[in-house]
């Protein structure tokens, strides 16, 4: 496992822990955030990664305290170790209200179930010491309900799988053309339509914001490669965009 910090200054820091799954599963990102020593993990993943994820947060604690675990949907990949953070710590878990009658079904068990707790349709701001984060609304990218966080203090927004590239080796984008081709084929699948992305874009637009960094693939790091990958959602078409290739019948197939 190998940690990029994102942000660092005074009693706020920002770390990525990169925590490799075997093959078979699909790579992810987890994310921690740290003020004043009291933590909040975003998306904390499966139960493959779970001891190693939780043994990085411990060590990136210290003496400090998790407080909150943030869930952008309700995907395994994301919340699937769920019970294991609310059983060996007591941090509040948060995720839409849509899910929170979903989740339990990962083997949450009923004396942490009161722990999970949903979030509005529009998002909340969510106290983290005396510093706040933005949990902001980006429904349908890819699940309905679906939320992002922004840090004002770090200027990063951490954007789910809005962003994602999957099997991308880079951990920051470094061509612009050369990322894009690897994120289409994702986003055209999982992503809703290009009206939820020009929605999502006015709003990150309204931000201050020098990292987005999805939960799959590298992070888009400077205002440049930011307003690129912007304009990018704004434009890509996606998901009902192209429903026509997808509703037709199946070739019928010979024996095997």
């Amino acid at each position: 496992m190998t940690t990029t910090v994102l942000y660092e200054h005074g009693a706020h820091r920002n770390v990525w822990l990169d925590v490799q799954a075997d093959g078979t599963a699909v790579p992810t990102n987890q994310h921690l955030i740290v003020h004043e020593g009291i933590g909040v993990i975003l998306d904390p993943g499966g139960h493959k990664l779970y001891s190693q994820v939780l043994a990085a947060t411990h060590n990136e604690l210290k003496q400090g305290r998790l407080e909150h675990i943030l869930l952008s949907h309700q995907d395994p990949d994301i919340v699937a170790a769920l019970n294991g953070w609310l059983m060996t710590t007591d941090a509040t878990a948060w995720v839409s209200a849509l899910w929170t009658r979903f989740v339990p079904h990962f083997g949450v068990d009923r004396f942490v179930v009161p722990r999970l707790k949903p979030i509005a349709d529009e998002g909340m701001w969510l106290s983290l010491g005396s510093s706040e984060l933005l949990v902001l609304p980006a429904h349908f990218l890819h699940s309905p309900g679906n939320f992002q966080v922004y840090d004002p203090i770090s200027k990063v927004l951490y954007s789910g799988d809005l962003g994602a590239s999957v099997d991308e080796e880079e951990v920051f984008v470094s061509d612009w053309d050369t990322h894009a081709a690897k994120m289409r084929g994702f986003h055209r699948r999982y992503m809703a339509s290009r009206r939820a992305g020009a929605a999502w874009a006015k709003v990150a637009r309204s931000l201050d914001i020098e990292v987005i960094a999805p939960q799959h693939g590298a992070a888009f790091k400077g205002r440049k490669i930011v307003e690129q990958f912007i304009d990018w959602v704004e434009r890509e078409e996606c998901g009902v965009d192209l429903i026509d290739d997808l509703y037709k019948l199946p070739t019928r197939q010979g024996p095997t």
